[in-house]
């Protein structure tokens, strides 16, 4: 997707780092609009109509992660969170609120342009279009089909039901919590088990899908977070 004439919406309490994060966007061919607060992000947000939101997670009137869960409630609208924050806790907190993905800064131009693109090239997604490439993998879920170097590959039925899920997501964190719950239908809480069983998944799906399994190319782990499906660039 090109970003001419794509909108970013960006939030932060910092005008040094608004102020690095439009030069950046704008000199990529984003249209930029500016928030300092979580109210004011919300207003900008009702009359901008942006494509993309990059939130930051210590504003001065609400947290971040509030200001997705309200956000959320309106649209889909992905939201890509920036934070000083780099507990575990914290990041598990905004993704499972909405948001698409989460840096932590400080953080380079370079990274934040991949990971807008890996969020531009979901929304150019569509059901129409349920071919995922990347490197030698192929998956087309209109024909359940997988393969590997033009080979065919045969998953059991929940290694196929996480594949596809990470697929349907392709290039975003998906929480431990978020994948139990769109493949089990449950949280760590409902079945203690379940979550062993995410891990054997993940590990049986590397060795069926992956180069090296001990060194993923294609599903990888974001450490005590959850696991992102890479996107080739």
């Amino acid at each position: 997707m090109n970003p001419d004439n794509l909108r970013v919406l960006i939030v932060d309490d910092e005008k040094s780092i608004r102020r690095f994060l439009k030069t950046t966007l704008v000199s990529n061919g984003f249209t930029i609009s500016e928030a300092s607060n979580g109210k004011e992000a919300q207003e900008v947000f009702l009359s901008f109509h942006p494509d993309v939101i990059v939130l930051d997670l210590g504003l001065p009137d609400m947290d971040g992660v509030e200001v997705t869960r309200l956000i959320r409630k309106k649209t889909q609208t992905p939201i890509i969170i920036l934070s000083v924050r780099e507990q575990e806790s914290d990041k598990i907190s905004a993704l499972d609120a909405g948001a698409d993905d989460y840096l932590t800064k400080p953080f380079s131009a370079g990274e934040l342009m991949a990971r807008l693109r890996a969020v531009l090239r979901r929304l150019a997604r569509t059901e129409n279009d349920p071919v995922f490439k990347s490197g030698e993998l192929l998956v087309d879920l209109s024909k359940r089909l997988i393969k590997v170097r033009d080979n065919d590959v045969h998953l059991s039925p929940t290694e196929y039901d996480v594949l596809k899920v990470l697929v349907m997501n392709a290039g975003k964190v998906l929480t431990h919590t978020q994948l139990l719950d769109q493949v089990w239908g449950k949280t760590p809480e409902d079945f203690q088990g379940v979550n062993h069983l995410l891990r054997v998944t993940i590990s049986n799906l590397r060795s069926k899908i992956e180069p090296n399994p001990t060194n993923p190319s294609y599903i990888l782990t974001e450490p005590g977070v959850g696991y992102r499906l890479k996107y080739d660039s």
